[in-house]
């Protein structure tokens, strides 16, 4: 089935957020007023004070050159209700969503339509979130019906991997990158039958491991990197739950940024490559990831890193005020000379039941071979 993504997600990378901003003081802790005896603390840098650090030495961004892709835009992928999901109904900020066994509420700020369904089907959900509703804002569950635990069993496609009641109102999963997923898995299968040779993926910002997993199931080389160690141990237990421990996959805990500069140095490469990256993050050792100001220079890496036969580059970006109309354009640039086409759009998910509506989850831009 990536966002209420509207999507702010947990950091570091996408994902756990801290709750206190960068150069403040958590609540009841202030900054000043120390005993004239002790030294003043030392001052915290800002956020963007270690975002241009961390930028300071980076070379300008040596775009490509040659023609761009072909262009298909709008593109509007949609997920429709399954077995595994379905969105039941949303509005008033809210949505309403079936997990598997279990109806969960939550915000939902795209959601700024009045709702379908009756009240006693929201007021029945299985878990609701509460608490700070800002798209980084920390909450809690409340369970109307019975306390339930931690995580839950899920499949999607199946494979299965478990749900979290995480304190950031995501739940492991995001649904709508299943379009992505399904995408990605069938061009897999499609390159091993036609000419049999092993298929890279890099998935950058992995998160919990769903996509890395149905690559690998699909027969694929796969790389997994996302900057919490927290992520990478979910994506591992839900490797040992679908039975793919097995399988040809790394798990690497690094800044995305970091990595693939790395790897780009190592003359690496990769057949499709994933990119799903928070507005803002920040990386184990203290990198800051900003989306308008970095996007460029990681999206031309990509670019560096795509093998001789590549396949395909998938990009989603969530909570940001742009449209798949920049996206379009940057990816076309990045990917000048390659041929193929690049497309645009956005990703939505249809309601279940009669005069269902589409809600907006997040902006994409693929580039893809053929």
């Amino acid at each position: 089935m990536r966002n209420d993504r509207s999507k702010g997600r947990p950091q570091p990378d996408r994902r756990e957020r801290s709750s206190t901003p960068p150069g403040k003081a958590p609540a009841g802790k202030a900054r000043h007023g120390a005993p004239a005896s002790e030294p003043p603390p030392a001052r915290r840098e800002s956020v963007e004070e270690i975002a241009r650090e961390n930028r300071r030495d980076r070379p300008p961004v040596e775009w490509p050159q040659g023609a761009r892709p072909a262009f298909s835009t709008p593109v509007i992928l949609e997920v429709e209700p399954g077995t595994d999901y379905a969105l039941v109904d949303s509005g008033d900020g809210e949505k309403l969503e079936r997990y598997g066994p279990l109806v969960i509420r939550r915000p939902e700020n795209q959601a700024i339509w009045p709702r379908r369904l009756a009240p006693g089907r929201w007021d029945g959900a299985d878990a609701i979130f509460t608490g700070d509703t800002d798209e980084e804002g920390t909450g809690r569950w409340r369970f109307p019906a019975e306390p339930l635990g931690e995580t839950w069993p899920m499949r999607e496609d199946g494979l299965a991997y478990l749900g979290r009641f995480t304190s950031f109102r995501h739940v492991g999963v995001f649904p709508e990158q299943t379009v992505h997923w399904r995408f990605m898995t069938e061009t897999i299968e499609r390159e091993r039958a036609r000419s049999g040779r092993p298929v890279r993926v890099l998935n950058l910002f992995g998160y919990t491991g769903l996509a890395s997993l149905l690559a690998a199931r699909a027969g694929a080389e796969v790389t997994h990197v996302d900057a919490s160690k927290r992520a990478i141990g979910w994506a591992r237990e839900n490797a040992e739950l679908a039975g793919l421990s097995d399988r040809p996959v790394r798990w690497i805990c690094e800044d995305a940024v970091r990595y693939a500069e790395r790897e780009a140095r190592r003359g690496s490469s990769y057949d499709i490559i994933l990119l799903d990256p928070p507005k803002f993050g920040r990386g184990p050792k203290g990198e800051v990831w900003q989306l308008f100001e970095d996007l460029p220079h990681l999206l031309v890496l990509m670019r560096r890193l795509l093998s001789d036969r590549p396949l395909a580059l998938v990009l989603t970006a969530y909570s940001i005020r742009s449209s798949f109309y920049s996206l379009s354009a940057l990816m076309g640039e990045a990917m000048r000379g390659l041929g193929g086409r690049v497309e645009s759009g956005e990703l939505v998910i249809r309601e279940e039941g009669k005069d269902a509506r589409h809600l907006s989850t997040s902006l994409f831009s693929r580039w893809v071979s053929a």
